[in-house]
């Protein structure tokens, strides 16, 4: 499944009590600023800085001329595969792609939705690490076999600006299929895309938004192995889009004088954190039709035991901690983007359970990851799903104001010694 957003439709801490919000009405609380510091990026994805202090930035790319599938729009319009993904650094203030000619595919002809290189780690070492999504049939070549493919993890050199495989997720997925889900989506394609990833030691944790798990391997590629699957829920009284003329239901939309009472739907996970609990949290965008505060916060445990952390949220795409245990949680849209809006915002989990929406909308739209950096701001990739009009925003959060009359519903986990330290099927 593809994301649905791409549809047009190791810090050390000391021993504390994590507390945790389970319920929480979000609203808008617009009170920091922002500068950007990175733009004409196409479709946005990952980003994250290296051991240097230098931000490096994933970019899907715009597809191209080559073979097309059934694309993520209510138009019907097909996404054509190209080699147009790239990696961008921005150091010392200075913006520049370092890597270029990978795997992409995009809407044509506008290049928007795409998909390919989804996001970089960097190991203790400073070894750089790079996803590219779109878990594609493993049996068909888009690209000749000495260069990237789909749906795998990459070892990077900058320097001479070659990639060693590390894992093939879509392969993986072809033949376990974790979540015993439908193994391709409707467009005939492999249901798997290896969304986002983290690195612990030195396993990769890599979260599979087709395939609704989060997959290991060590850094040396060994062991590929699923290690949790993410939970279903069920939402009542569901709300889907009534297309303009024009305009073709989604496969997963009833007719208008079908809607059911109650649905199942998928997690669809988008981003990966390691807590000042050592836990592994991952953040969902949930299946479609994507309903307003149905969006969750697991909790991922070294057993791989799935608890729902903190809920309430719409539509996420990503979340990071900081070094005080602040978490950081990105809302790409704050409704469903068939709805037309793309207003995002980014809320911060305080480690008391306290919620502070930091930007909410004011230029922040279809926002796709977020990183702190080492001056501790927030950095988000901005109107992340467009050809050319991608950004990278520096939010300064130093004037934040808590919600306004908001209902916190606080649950407290155990003490906890505290040690070092996102579905091709949905549209």
């Amino acid at each position: 499944m593809r994301l649905p957003f791409l549809s047009q439709l190791t810090v050390s801490f000391a021993t504390l009590a994590f507390s945790f919000v389970t319920t929480l009405e979000t609203q808008k609380a617009v009170a920091a600023s922002f500068s950007v510091v990175a733009d004409r990026l196409n479709n946005v994805r990952g980003l994250n800085f290296s051991p240097d202090g230098s931000l490096y930035i994933t970019e899907s790319g715009v597809g191209g001329d080559g073979r097309c599938i059934p694309g993520p729009s209510l138009e019907g319009l097909d996404s054509c595969v190209g080699a147009t993904g790239a990696v961008t650094r921005v150091k010392d203030g200075k913006q520049e792609r370092v890597l270029e000619g990978l795997p992409s595919v995009a809407l044509r002809p506008s290049g928007s939705t795409g998909e390919g290189p989804q996001d970089i780690q960097f190991d203790v070492a400073g070894n750089p690490y790079l996803l590219i999504g779109y878990g594609g049939n493993p049996t068909i070549n888009d690209f000749p076999e000495s260069t990237p493919g789909w749906g795998q993890l990459y070892k990077v050199n900058f320097q001479t600006g070659s990639l060693t495989s590390i894992a093939d997720f879509a392969k993986y997925e072809l033949a376990n299929n974790a979540d015993g889900g439908n193994v391709l989506d409707v467009s005939g394609e492999i249901a798997s895309n290896p969304y986002a990833l983290a690195i612990k030691d030195n396993t990769a944790y890599v979260i599979d938004a087709a395939a609704n798990n989060v997959l290991t391997v060590g850094l040396d590629g060994s062991n590929l192995k699923s290690f949790a699957v993410l939970p279903k829920q069920k939402i009542s009284n569901p709300v889907f889009p009534t297309p303009e003329p024009g305009q073709v239901l989604p496969p997963e939309a009833p007719p208008s004088d079908r809607i059911p009472e109650e649905i199942e739907i998928e997690s669809v996970p988008t981003g990966a954190s390691f807590g000042p609990d050592g836990a592994l949290y991952i953040s969902e965008y949930t299946g479609f039709p994507f309903p307003v505060g149905k969006a969750r916060i697991l909790r991922v445990t070294s057993d791989g035991k799935v608890t729902v952390f903190a809920e309430g949220f719409t539509q996420l795409s990503d979340l990071e901690f900081d070094a005080r245990g602040n978490l950081y949680a990105l809302q790409y849209s704050n409704v469903p983007q068939w709805s037309g809006a793309a207003d995002a915002s980014v809320i911060q989990i305080a480690p008391d359970g306290t919620r502070t929406t930091l930007l909410s909308g004011n230029g922040l739209e279809s926002a796709t990851a977020l990183t702190v950096g080492p001056d501790g701001a927030v950095y988000v990739s901005n109107k992340g799903d467009r050809a050319g009009q991608g950004q990278v925003l520096r939010i300064n959060s130093t004037t934040k104001v808590p919600e306004p009359g908001a209902e916190i519903g606080v649950v407290a986990f155990a003490v906890l010694g505290l040690g070092c330290l996102l579905q091709r099927k949905f549209r």
